[in-house]
């Protein structure tokens, strides 16, 4: 498997390409500001033919390079429904107080768009994807999770976009943010998987299911996560 990401533009975010292997179909999660260029170079250094965009959320730190990516590969991005007037009119996501990021820039929906469905498995280039709704830091947000092979075991990676991040999670003061929705989502989800589950947020570097559960200060008192986590937490969440 080859999973290779960057950090993109004023935010940060993180953007990764993913592919079964070198000279493969690929799939781009999150192609935020100022990403499309480097995914050109990643597309090009692996002989890889991209085949879908996908979104873990609509906020436009992770949607911004998504319609001129799609429509310059003719293909199509995956965004759960919530979420989706977002990609036209991403002010409606973040507000007015950090409308003045986009000024008087115009955004539009790629071309093709097809709605993310809660408990699916979207395959695409040989991946199969499982889709889990995990709303809170928007309502659309989504986990998608991919089971990657190792030489002892199959190891499930978990792209989380800004529902975790290491030792942090999503903010939730922005339209359609809940904060006990989001613990809710964090506790009913990521915490019922394994601690080897890989977790590749929307910023910030990786971490584990595992990790976070004995660690995250956010997440004490949630079921299941250690009293060690319980140092006070810290303003470090991350992104739109």
């Amino acid at each position: 498997m080859l999973i290779t990401g960057f950090a993109a533009g004023m935010f940060a975010t993180n953007c990764y390409v993913v592919a079964e292997q070198p000279g493969s179909e690929a799939v781009i999660i999150d192609p935020g500001q100022d990403s499309a260029a480097q995914v050109r170079s990643i597309l090009a250094e692996h002989s890889l033919t991209p085949v879908a965009v996908l979104l873990t959320h609509g906020h436009l730190d992770h949607t911004w390079d998504a319609a001129d990516l799609c429509d310059e590969y003719s293909i199509p991005v995956y965004i759960h429904p919530e979420d989706r007037p977002m990609l036209a009119d991403p002010a409606s996501g973040i507000g007015p107080a950090l409308g003045s990021v986009i000024g008087g820039m115009v955004f539009r929906e790629p071309e093709k768009v097809v709605d993310f469905v809660d408990g699916e498995d979207v395959e695409l280039g040989g991946i199969g994807f499982d889709v889990t709704a995990a709303p809170g830091h928007s309502r659309g947000s989504v986990l998608l999770t991919i089971d990657v092979a190792t030489e002892d075991a199959t190891l499930p990676v978990c792209f989380s976009g800004d529902v975790l991040f290491a030792g942090s999670i999503g903010r939730t003061d922005l339209p359609g943010g809940d904060h006990e929705q989001l613990l809710t989502s964090i506790a009913t989800t990521l915490l019922r998987r394994t601690d080897d589950t890989q977790v590749l947020p929307g910023h910030g570097p990786q971490t584990t299911v595992g990790q976070e559960r004995a660690t995250n200060p956010f997440l004490v008192g949630l079921p299941g996560v250690s009293d060690a986590a319980a140092s006070s937490p810290t303003k470090g969440r991350h992104g739109l």
